[in-house]
C-alpha cells in the first residue's frame, strides 16, 4: 500500500529534542516501512527516515534562523 504521512513542519522527523507530534510520526512511518509499505513522509529537510522524504523546508522551523517567527515560514517556503 502507498501511504503519505504529513509532520509538522515546526520539528524534524523524529525530533532530537522536544516533539510529540513528529515522535509519533516516525514510529508510525518506520513501522509501515517495516511492514512492506511504501511511504512518503512530507517534512522537514533534517527529518531522519527510511521512507521517501518530500521537505518543503531544509530545516525544521525551530532550527531555521530565518524563521524565528511561523508566520515568516510562507516567505521561506516562498524563496526556496
Amino acid at each position: 500500500m502507498r501511504i503519505a504521512q504529513v509532520a509538522p513542519l515546526i520539528e524534524s522527523v523524529p525530533p532530537k529534542h522536544y516533539g510529540g507530534t513528529e515522535r509519533i510520526v516516525s514510529y508510525l512511518t518506520e513501522e509501515l516501512i517495516r511492514a512492506g509499505h511504501e511511504v512518503t513522509l512530507f517534512g522537514s529537510g533534517d527529518s531522519v527516515t527510511g521512507a521517501r522524504l518530500i521537505a518543503p523546508i531544509r530545516r525544521s522551523i525551530r532550527k531555521n534562523e530565518q524563521c524565528k517567527d511561523p508566520k515568516s515560514l510562507k516567505k521561506t517556503v516562498k524563496n526556496r
